[in-house]
């Protein structure tokens, strides 16, 4: 979450490719108009976070102070309240959240659907739409909570991100680029890719030292998808407190003669 820039790469390579993959046509409506929509698999969403200060009443009312961070702390001779309130004041911030399906282990939109169009696939646990079943009754949509179902004006059926299967399976792709191609394009490395479910992949040991976490577990879906939250930063000095910066002496006598000259006739 602190490596995105919100450059929406992730979005567009996902429709590129996705336009003609599997889910293929990914379709626009009024593209260029006032009011355009679409199929996207990926969307990004930002948002400003404002500062946390502990040492102001502002933000910090008192619930604070019970945990020795705020400007009521006790100090003794083995400790200083002030350094750690800093450290635990967040500068405001621009946090960017990409937005997918996340193929969860119990997902919501595959108990709803009617005709069997939506179902998750028992080799791999990928979440798939059958467009040929798909009758457009949109129940998956309201189904799932993280918003993750598009539907198709054009063509009338529903449309979800498939992890691009065609290409993380496909043998005449080098296997460096057998992966989404949202993870493929991202110009930050802020996605991975690869299997939670083996402890010792990169992904697993990632999610283990960042503390990824799932998008709201108390419902039950247990999503797969991991999002690894934006690590702590250290608030600056105020404005104005920055010491200035010392004054450069310029020893004349040290320069060649050409430069001394050009000093002396500048400096007149």
């Amino acid at each position: 979450m602190d490596t995105c820039v919100g450059c929406h790469a992730c979005a567009v390579g996902c429709k590129e490719w996705n336009a003609g993959g599997h889910a293929a046509p990914l379709t626009d409506e009024k593209p260029y108009g006032k009011d355009p929509s679409g199929v996207w698999f990926n969307r990004v969403h930002s948002y400003e976070i404002a500062a946390t200060d502990f040492t102001t009443p502002l933000h910090d009312p008192g619930a604070h102070d019970a945990l020795g961070v705020g400007a009521k702390a006790a100090k003794t001779a083995c400790s200083d309240a002030a350094p750690l309130a800093q450290m635990m004041a967040q500068p405001a911030m621009t946090l960017h959240f990409p937005r997918s399906c996340l193929h969860c282990e119990t997902p919501a939109c595959v108990t709803v659907c009617p005709t069997g169009a939506s179902f998750k696939r028992a080799e791999d646990g990928i979440v798939l739409v059958d467009e040929a079943k798909c009758i457009g009754c949109k129940l998956c949509s309201w189904a799932c909570p993280y918003g993750a179902r598009e539907y198709s004006e054009v063509e009338g059926v529903m449309k979800k991100c498939t992890l691009c299967i065609d290409r993380i399976y496909n043998e005449h792709l080098p296997e460096a680029e057998r992966e989404p191609a949202c993870v493929q394009v991202c110009p930050t490395r802020a996605r991975h890719f690869g299997d939670l479910g083996d402890p010792e992949s990169k992904v697993s040991k990632l999610v283990a030292e960042r503390g990824g976490v799932a998008l709201m577990p108390e419902l039950g879906y247990a999503p797969v998808n991991r999002y690894l939250p934006p690590r702590p930063r250290r608030a600056g000095p105020p404005p104005g407190s920055e010491p200035a910066p010392p004054a450069e002496a310029l020893d004349t006598a040290a320069l060649p003669p050409v430069l001394r000259w050009l000093d002396r006739v500048l400096s007149r």
